[in-house]
């Protein structure tokens, strides 16, 4: 009964089972070694475990849930799109912020211009906020480097943005991201460097977790696509896939083939695609956040997925052009607001079906075992989670069973 960690007089939102909150009311939990211990009613807690347990918490009824994950974000980037966003609602049209320099390729130009400790100075702010949301789990895609060596500033700096915080950071590389500038008339010999050069060498180096395209008309094709993911199956690296978003190109049944960990966006998912996905266990990872900030109408085929059984995860695919946003709680919101998703498919999209998105079996749920990245909230009801819009609701994280410090 030596634990680390005590919480008691807690309500436990556990997400244990297929479905449902997993109520425990007045409850505790208590980690050991970075992992939960035992979980239950207070009346089954054992009579000495106050007076044994290294540090005891009394939450006072607060709720308690597994630390959220942000399963797709871009969060590390050179500069911003700011500009863009006063161009565009000031009558610009696509083509015209093209021809003053903006969209991506303005990004990929301040991400290949910054240090890795510019980048680091950059993204810090972003992660932070993030953690401070309840974010405790985080995924980090490269893509605005788009060459060798800032490709690889972009991942070093999200690894090292997890050191920093005591967050747990997952990379995923997205050379087939867009099309570099100076490979303008050269598509074939760009994708044929993404497989031969840039991403063996970062794998190699320890610095890739998946492997992620954007398969769109204003992409990647899917042909292209299944080259990068034939290579990355050649280097033992699990996929993911930017699909179905503005065109059905079946990009979904295609990183299913691979059995993928997930298909993003899905706004033009077909059923061919969702049976697919349903067949290889790929979770469905919906981004409220670009549907909102692009004012997009086509919704995602949530009742078919449903119907399927396919995992919906929600995330704020954080980037500075489409969806700059750094709550994964208001993600969680417009999930149900804009999607007609109920509180709990959305905070399941941020738990455990985050975590299956990104392969990390051992969380996204409190139970016994599972790592203990827990989360206590200045609310009574998982509810309130997806219900207020903004506001500081987080009061303790811990990450691994250690204490982590919110504030900047």
């Amino acid at each position: 009964m030596n634990w680390d960690l005590l919480l008691t007089h807690a309500t436990l939102a556990t997400f244990a089972g297929d479905s449902g909150y997993g109520l425990i009311s007045d409850a505790a939990i208590a980690c050991l070694d970075g992992k939960i211990a035992w979980l239950g009613s207070m009346r089954d807690l054992p009579s000495n475990a106050a007076s044994s347990a290294r540090e005891v918490h009394d939450v006072n009824g607060a709720l308690i849930t597994p630390g959220l994950i942000d399963c797709h974000t871009h969060l590390v980037f050179g500069g911003d799109r700011a500009q863009e966003f006063d161009m565009r609602l000031n009558g610009a049209t696509y083509e015209e912020i093209a021809r003053a320099g903006g969209g991506i390729v303005s990004t990929v130009r301040a991400t290949r211009n910054a240090s890795e400790d510019e980048l680091f100075a950059q993204s810090l702010p972003r992660a932070r906020a993030l953690l401070a949301d309840g974010v405790t789990t985080l995924e980090i895609k490269s893509g605005y480097g788009l060459e060798l060596d800032a490709e690889r500033r972009t991942l070093r700096t999200a690894r090292r943005l997890g050191q920093a915080l005591g967050i747990h950071v997952q990379t995923s590389f997205l050379g087939l991201h867009a099309l570099p500038p100076e490979y303008k008339e050269r598509r074939d010999d760009y994708v044929a460097l993404v497989c031969s050069e840039l991403l063996p060498t970062l794998a190699n180096e320890g610095l890739v977790d998946a492997v992620d395209a954007f398969c769109e008309g204003i992409g990647f094709t899917r042909a292209e696509t299944q080259r990068v993911f034939e290579h990355a199956r050649q280097l033992g690296l699990r996929v993911k896939l930017h699909a179905e978003q503005l065109s059905d190109l079946d990009g979904a049944a295609l990183v299913a083939e691979f059995n993928g960990l997930s298909a993003d966006h899905l706004e033009y998912l077909s059923d061919k695609g969702i049976d697919a996905m349903a067949r290889a266990g790929t979770v469905a990872v919906l981004l409220p956040g670009a549907f909102y900030a692009l004012r997009e109408t086509k919704l995602p085929p949530i009742e078919a997925l449903r119907a399927s059984g396919v995992p919906i995860a929600i995330a704020t695919d954080c980037n500075p052009g489409t969806s700059p946003l750094l709550s994964v709680r208001l993600a969680a919101n417009m999930a149900c607001t804009l999607f007609r998703l109920t509180p709990e498919e959305a905070l399941r999209g941020i738990t455990v079906n985050a975590a299956r998105a990104l392969g990390l079996p051992d969380r996204g749920e409190l139970a016994v075992g599972k790592r203990a990245d827990l989360v206590v909230w200045n609310v009574a009801q998982p509810a309130e989670l997806c219900y207020w819009i903004g506001g500081a609701l987080v009061r303790q994280v811990w990450i691994g069973g250690v204490s982590v410090s919110t504030q900047a």
